[in-house]
């Protein structure tokens, strides 16, 4: 499946930062992780740090999928309202779901200090109302969230316009976001997998899992065996191939990264994440050394040669937009590029068992704006399942909702 076209920033930035060795024999271990990219790095180094014998398989090199193609925006915001996970799973499911991505942020930020040189940064959020048609979700949304102590402020139109030089009816200001480097991420959380006595093989593709009573027995396409207590499936979009039943829908997603932009030229954008109602939305946010990177032009494209050939023009439409909201940036793109993601029905993730696979094969599904969010919540989710303990957002985030 190629899941991104033309130069993803991060990939071009790090290059292979470290070889990883091609699975060349039989393994037994305790936890296989399937997938090397953001979302398996993180959930591989929560178990290896915890004692738990891991092993990392990825058919690519490591980070090479979607996590290269990443915009990495960290928010405790969720592609869908509280008030709308309120309506549909009550107030407490939507209000543990948006607390637990505001914790993940701060776990992440642990993680950050601990493997070192991530560019991660904390961020406020401007999240406006694109149009007056949105403003009362908005304001909603904006109550909810205050009623449950989260900290967000309500800018008015004359607010947003003298702090951050454009008009909007309204938006929701939080200081509770940051920026991260998702692709550096991996390889050093990986690294650390090494160094707690796991196991990472790059370029080794799984060919066959076969459940049993006592856990997973794979073959990968070059023959070797490996068998394990756990199997985690943490292979990004495709992930879904895995599956009978569609849990998500994949799309296409476009971003470009301008050269580093004066900080005073920046104002606002220098530490913080824009982004607006309308959907798909139109997102941005810096990198440590002052790039402008922005995204959205969402469309329902799944072809990778139709996606490559969409990444000039949507990157020439990203480009109008920034400049009708900020005149003085005459954004210049130095790389563009579009990647595949999914979307679910409701904007949760997924993590655990499928009944497809029985209790020893877990899916880490981490879809939607903040997949990285949810990444680190599904880290420590799935160390409790395979502990046999519980975990408050075990059922929300099941596949028993699906049928909801």
């Amino acid at each position: 499946m190629d899941l991104k076209s033309g130069y993803p920033y991060w990939a071009i930035k790090n290059g292979l930062m470290q070889a990883f060795p091609k699975l060349d024999r039989d393994v037994t271990c305790e936890v296989v992780v399937i997938g090397g990219g953001i979302t398996g790095a993180l959930i591989a180094d929560e178990l290896a740090q915890n004692g738990h014998e891991v092993t990392v398989l990825e058919r690519r090199d490591v980070g090479w999928g979607s996590s290269a193609a990443s915009t990495a925006l960290i928010q405790y915001e969720i592609d869908t309202h509280m008030t709308d996970l309120a309506a549909r799973f009550g107030e407490a499911d939507a209000v543990s779901a948006y607390r637990a991505c505001a914790q993940a942020i701060d776990a992440l930020e642990g993680l950050a200090d601990a493997v070192g040189d991530v560019d991660f940064a904390r961020q406020a959020s401007l999240y406006y109302a694109s149009d007056e048609g949105d403003l009362d979700s908005l304001r909603r949304e904006w109550e909810m969230r205050r009623q449950h102590d989260f900290d967000a402020d309500w800018l008015t139109p004359e607010a947003i316009a003298s702090r951050f030089g454009f008009e909007a009816p309204g938006a929701i200001l939080t200081p509770q976001a940051a920026r991260l480097d998702p692709y550096r991420m991996a390889y050093k959380l990986l690294n650390r997998v090494l160094t707690a006595g796991g196991q990472v093989y790059d370029r080794t593709e799984v060919a066959t899992a076969t459940p049993h009573a006592h856990g997973v027995t794979l073959t990968t396409q070059s023959g070797h065996s490996l068998d394990c207590r756990h199997l985690i499936v943490a292979a990004g979009y495709e992930a879904q191939t895995w599956l009978d039943d569609k849990v998500a829908i994949n799309r296409s997603s476009y971003a470009f990264i301008t050269d580093p932009i004066a900080e005073d030229v920046l104002g606002e954008l220098a530490s913080t994440l824009i982004w607006e109602s309308a959907r798909p939305y139109l997102y941005m946010r810096t990198t440590g050394d002052g790039r402008l990177m922005v995204g959205g032009e969402d469309d329902d494209i799944d072809i990778p040669t139709e996606r490559d050939q969409r990444v000039g023009p949507k990157a020439e439409t990203l480009i109008a937009q920034v400049e009708a909201l900020f005149p003085h940036l005459s954004p210049n793109p130095t790389f563009s590029w579009g990647g595949t993601f999914a979307e679910t029905d409701d904007g949760l993730p997924f993590f655990g068992p499928h009944p497809q696979y029985g209790p020893h094969v877990h899916f880490a599904m981490a879809y939607g704006g903040n997949g990285i969010s949810y990444s680190m919540i599904g880290a420590g989710l799935l160390r409790a399942l395979i502990e046999g303990r519980e975990h408050p957002l075990a059922e929300l985030f099941s596949f028993r909702r699906v049928g909801d």
